[in-house]
């Protein structure tokens, strides 16, 4: 059965670990939750990572980390 999780990175860590890596179900609906790919750990809803990617990263070294690890193939 194929994954239908994709990984995408947040420029806030996980409280619990501190990753930045996080597991969102490929439909992105707003009410999806997310997780922690570290841990596991709920984080938020699609929305509220959503309005944080909209945001944008606090410096420009975090917007060059995300450009990289957000770019799909």
């Amino acid at each position: 059965m194929p994954d239908l999780s994709e990984d995408f990175r947040l420029p806030v860590g996980c409280r619990y670990c501190g990753s930045h890596r996080m597991r969102v179900s490929e439909v992105h609906n707003p009410d999806d939750k997310v997780f922690c790919a570290s841990c596991n750990h709920y984080v938020c809803l699609y929305a509220d990572a959503k309005q944080i990617l909209e945001k944008g990263p606090g410096s420009e070294s975090e917007a060059l980390l995300e450009e990289a690890a957000n770019r799909h193939s």
